[in-house]
């Protein structure tokens, strides 16, 4: 039986509010940071509504999110804020619905090599278009849209992708996916369509991947391709996701929110090595922590619910 119970959204619809406060009442330093956090909240969450269900690791976080933002650099001063977000999420969600349709049928490694070559490619192929075509490297962005502005458009978007997260899982669609994550053929002898399913949460993770890209564009008033297609993003996304474990819909949140604030530590005190710590910390999570935070607390759980049951077991054997 699915629950059907309104309280997890209006839990999320709480929260939201309350959050929706923070421009009031902090400083712009800490505005700023807060932007970054839900920026790195809204793709780790995207990130897992894909790869949690259906356990493929992709590293093409960074080609829709910068695809959101040329799209902002491109067209922001000629159409109307709503069209050019919409303009966004269409154009990106065009090119998974192609890059779907052409490497969803590969597994494991072959995928994430694909999706990280995938990165680079457009990254390479943007900077040809800007360097011969327009005669310059990158874009200036000139918008009238304020920080808050920014955290707010962020905010509603992590709000509606967390409902629909909780809304997908408790779907006929997410037990489908949770089958297809598991078991590939014993989901086609289910008669469910693995392909499909997988294209089409993949179309969705990419459209919402996008928006945030552009949703954070008008802050960064200058994009050339190796800002708005860095591939550090992608592995950042991942780690946040792997770190809170991405088998939940709140783990990418919670890896999100962790390793935004180890983030900013690490690029502070150590700018240079920021890259190479990058490499340790994906390292360590996957050694010590390969199902997450939330994964770790699970099995804590677990463990403790068996252990009354053992001891009643030995006390029985003794007095036998």
């Amino acid at each position: 039986m699915i629950s059907r119970s309104p309280l997890p959204y209006i839990g999320i619809l709480a929260i939201a509010g309350m959050v929706a406060l923070l421009p009031f009442i902090v400083s712009s330093f800490q505005l700023a940071f807060a932007i970054g956090l839900l920026n790195f909240a809204v793709l780790a969450t995207a990130w897992g509504l894909f790869s949690g269900p259906t356990r493929y690791i992709s590293l093409a976080s960074v080609v829709f999110f910068g695809i959101g933002s040329y799209t902002v650099a491109v067209v922001g001063e000629v159409m109307p804020w709503p069209a050019v977000l919409a303009l966004a999420a269409l154009i990106g969600g065009g090119v998974a619905l192609v890059v779907g349709l052409a490497t969803l049928r590969l597994a494991g490694i072959y995928f994430v090599i694909f999706t990280f070559g995938l990165s680079e490619m457009v990254r390479q192929l943007v900077t040809w278009y800007e360097v011969n075509v327009t005669l310059s490297v990158g874009r200036y962005v000139f918008l009238d849209i304020s920080q808050t502005q920014i955290f707010w458009q962020l905010l509603a978007l992590l709000t509606v992708v967390m409902i629909g997260a909780v809304a997908l899982q408790r779907s006929r669609l997410g037990f489908a996916l949770r089958v297809i994550g598991g078991d590939e053929t014993m989901a086609r002898h289910f008669g469910l369509n693995p392909t499909f399913a997988k294209l089409a949460l993949f179309v969705g993770s990419s459209m919402i991947m996008a928006l945030a890209g552009a949703i954070m564009a008008p802050r960064w008033t200058y994009i050339d391709p190796a800002i708005a297609f860095n591939i550090t993003l992608s592995f950042q996304v991942v780690i946040m996701g792997l770190l809170g474990g991405m088998h939940r819909i709140y783990g990418p949140l919670l890896g999100a929110i962790l390793m935004t604030f180890l983030f900013e530590a690490l690029s502070d005190r150590f700018p240079q090595a920021f890259s190479l710590l990058l490499g340790v910390v994906f390292i360590l999570i996957v050694y010590l922590l390969p199902n997450g935070i939330v994964g770790r607390v699970e099995e804590l759980i677990a463990r403790t619910r068996r252990k009354p049951d053992n001891t009643s077991a030995g006390l029985i054997g003794e007095r036998s």
